[in-house]
C-alpha cells in the first residue's frame, strides 16, 4: 500500500509521557518517545487502547516502544480542551487522565471508534497536550479538514422512534445512548415519535422532504425497519413511475441510506448486518457513514403487490407461530416462546407446490459455509456479474421471459415449513440463523423446504439452529439458492371462497364438508388439521397463501458495513499497538 504523506507531526504530551503524534490522510498515529528502556509490567490489557490494527499487534518487534493508531474515517470528532478539563466546543466537564505538566498548557481531545468484544463499538477519547495554543488549533483544524473530506458521512438525519416496540424503551435508548453521539459528531436531526402503526411508512411515502436528509434512522425493532423500507421503496418507485403491482418490473434502488438503532424484541436485521444488537454500535456506524447494500424481496399475489421482505418469508411453522402469537400480544415478548412450543406440539403440515428459478449463474451455495462478512467477495462478484448480464440483455434482441430466466424447477409435497431467507436471519437466540451462508447483497434468497417428518426429527432440525451441526444435512430438508420462487397450496384460495358460498363441482354435501374444514381452520380448538397456513413476512401476516416472490439486488442501503471478521485472538481485538 502506498505510504501516505504526513500532514502534521508534533511532539505532544499524553499521560505525562511525550509522544510523536503524526496525522496523514489515512491514520492518526502516536508513538512514545523513550529516553531509556524500561521494563514493562502487566499484560497488554493495561496498554492504552485505540482503534484496530491487529496485524501489527502480532508483528510488533520486541523491545520497540509502543505505537498506536486510529483510522481517520473512524475518528468521530475533535475538540479543544482547556487545562482544567472543560471541553470548549461542548461546554461540558470531562475527566482528563493527568494534569498537564509545565510546558504543555493547551490540549485537544479526539473521539474515536474503539472496538470491543462481539462486534461492539464504543466512542472513546484520547487527550493530547500541546506546547502552545497555536499548535493546538493547528491540530484541531487539520483533523477537522480531514473529516470534512469524508463525503459519505451524514450531516442531517430524519429519525423515527417507535415508543411501543420491544420493551417500550425506544425513546429512552435514543435520548441516552444515541443523541449524545450524534451531537458530538455535529449531526443535526429531525425526530418523529410515531403515534400509530405505519406512521413512519405513510410519512415517508407522502410527506417527508427527503432531499433535506442524508439518511433515515429508525429506532425500534424489525417491524419499524420494515415500515421504513416500505415507505422509502414505495416513494422511490412512485417518483420513478414504476408499477409495484407488476411482478416483472425492475425496481429502482433507493438513493438514501437507512440506519437501524435496535430497540425491539429480536432485532434480527441489525444482528445479521452488524453482528450485535447494541444501540451505541449502530449509532457509530451511522456517524462514520458506513455503506452496506441489501437485497429486498417483493411479494405478489395475482399481479397485486403485497409486501416487501428483507429477512424471512416463512410458511407453515413460522407462519403458524406468528398467527398464534398475534392473538396473545398481551403476553409481551414471551408470547413468541409460548406460541413456538404450542405450534411445535401441534405439528401441522401443509400440501402445496413450490416452483423456483435456481441461481446457477453465481458463486456460492447455501451449504458452502462461506459466511457473508464485511467486504464480501461473493456479494461484490455476483453483483458485478448480474449487472453485466443485465447490460447484455439490453443490447440483445428482445426475447421471452422464459428464455431469459432459464428453467424453473417444480416440487410438490407435504411441508412442515417453507422458508425463504435473504440474509442469515441470525439473532442472539440463534447465532447461526436460518441460513448461515446466506448473503446480504448477492441478488438471491435461500429457499428452505422442510418436508413432513416426525416431531422428533423436526426438533432435531430446530435444535441445529443453535449448535454447530449442519441444519440442512437431514433427509427431509432441502435448500436452494434462487432468484425467484412461487408457491401455491393444494387447496387453492379461490376454492375456499367457492366452498364458503356453498358452490363448487361437488354439490352441497361436498361444499358443506369443505365449509366445515374452513370453520375448523378458523377455530382450531377442534383439533382438525387446517387447510392452509399463513405467510410470515418479516413479522407480518400476508393475506394470501398463493404468492410469487422475486429478489431485487441491492435495492436499499444501510448505515452498516456487514459483520467484521473476528480477530484471531479476541484479547487483541481492541488495542492498535503497532
Amino acid at each position: 500500500m502506498e505510504k501516505q504523506p504526513r500532514l502534521l507531526s508534533s511532539q505532544l504530551l499524553l499521560k505525562n509521557r511525550v509522544f510523536e503524534v503524526t496525522l496523514n490522510r489515512a491514520l492518526l498515529t502516536w508513538k512514545e518517545i523513550q529516553t531509556k528502556k524500561k521494563r514493562v509490567y502487566g499484560s497488554i490489557h493495561s496498554t492504552f487502547k485505540v482503534g484496530f490494527c491487529l496485524s501489527k499487534v502480532l508483528s510488533k518487534p520486541s523491545g520497540e516502544s509502543g505505537s498506536y493508531c486510529v483510522p481517520v474515517p473512524e475518528i468521530v470528532a475533535v475538540r479543544e480542551a482547556e487545562a482544567d478539563g472543560r471541553t470548549k466546543d461542548e461546554g461540558r466537564w470531562q475527566k482528563l487522565s493527568q494534569k498537564p505538566t509545565e510546558g504543555y498548557p493547551c490540549a485537544f481531545t479526539v473521539s474515536y471508534v474503539e472496538r470491543g468484544r462481539q462486534h461492539r463499538w464504543r466512542c472513546s477519547d484520547v487527550t493530547f497536550h500541546c506546547s502552545d495554543w497555536t499548535l493546538c488549533q493547528q491540530w484541531v483544524q487539520s483533523i477537522r479538514e480531514q473529516l470534512l473530506l469524508l463525503t459519505s458521512r451524514p450531516k442531517h438525519l430524519l429519525v423515527y422512534i417507535n415508543p411501543y416496540g420491544g420493551k417500550q424503551q425506544g425513546k429512552l435508548i435514543y435520548e441516552e445512548k444515541v443523541a449524545p453521539l450524534f451531537s458530538r459528531a455535529s449531526i443535526s436531526t429531525d425526530v418523529i415519535v410515531t403515534e400509530y402503526a405505519n406512521h413512519a411508512r405513510d410519512h415517508l411515502k407522502m410527506e417527508a422532504d427527503l432531499k433535506k436528509y442524508d439518511g433515515v434512522v429508525c429506532v425500534g425493532g424489525d417491524g419499524m425497519f420494515s415500515e421504513i423500507v416500505h415507505g422509502l421503496v414505495s416513494r422511490t418507485q412512485a417518483d420513478c413511475g414504476v408499477d409495484q403491482n407488476c411482478a416483472e418490473e425492475k425496481l429502482v434502488p433507493c438513493g438514501i441510506r437507512i440506519g437501524i438503532i435496535p430497540a425491539g424484541s429480536t432485532d434480527c436485521i441489525c444482528y445479521a448486518t452488524v453482528g450485535t444488537n447494541d444501540p451505541a454500535t449502530s449509532a457509530l456506524h451511522v456517524i462514520v457513514g458506513d455503506y452496506q447494500p441489501l437485497d429486498v424481496c417483493s411479494v405478489h399475489h395475482n399481479n397485486t403487490f403485497l409486501r416487501y421482505s428483507v429477512s424471512l418469508l416463512g410458511y407453515g411453522f413460522y407462519g403458524d407461530v406468528l398467527a398464534d402469537s398475534e392473538r396473545k400480544r398481551w403476553m409481551g415478548p414471551a408470547r413468541y416462546n409460548f406460541s413456538g412450543v404450542k405450534t411445535f406440539l401441534t405439528h401441522h403440515h401443509y400440501e402445496g407446490t413450490v416452483s423456483f428459478l435456481p441461481a446457477t449463474d453465481i458463486l456460492g451455495n447455501p451449504r458452502d459455509k462461506t459466511k457473508c462478512r464485511a467486504g464480501c467477495y461473493i456479494c461484490q462478484h455476483n453483483g458485478k456479474l448480474l449487472s453485466e448480464e443485465a447490460q447484455l440483455h439490453k443490447m440483445e434482441e428482445p426475447v421471452s421471459c422464459s428464455e431469459m430466466e432459464g428453467d424453473w424447477q417444480v416440487i410438490r409435497g407435504k411441508f412442515l415449513a417453507i422458508n425463504a431467507a435473504t440474509m442469515s436471519c441470525a439473532c442472539p437466540r440463534s447465532p447461526k440463523g436460518l441460513s448461515p451462508a446466506a448473503h446480504l447483497a448477492d441478488g438471491t434468497a435461500d429457499l428452505i423446504l422442510i418436508r413432513k417428518c416426525s416431531r422428533v426429527n423436526f426438533l432435531r432440525h430446530l435444535l441445529r439452529h443453535t449448535n454447530k451441526d449442519d441444519q440442512f444435512d437431514l433427509a427431509f430438508v432441502e435448500v436452494h439458492r434462487v432468484h425467484k420462487f412461487r408457491f401455491s397450496p393444494t387447496q387453492c384460495e379461490s376454492d375456499l371462497e367457492l366452498d364458503l358460498r356453498g358452490g363448487g363441482a361437488g354439490g352441497g354435501a361436498r361444499g358443506g364438508k369443505r365449509l366445515f374444514r374452513q370453520i375448523c381452520r378458523d377455530h382450531p380448538a377442534c383439533g382438525c388439521t387446517p387447510v392452509n397456513s399463513s405467510w410470515n413476512c418479516d413479522g407480518e401476516i400476508l393475506p394470501h397463501a398463493t404468492i410469487e416472490v422475486g429478489v431485487h439486488r441491492q435495492l436499499i442501503r444501510l448505515f452498516a458495513r456487514g459483520i467484521e471478521d473476528q480477530p484471531l485472538f479476541e484479547d487483541f481485538c481492541t488495542p492498535s499497538v503497532i
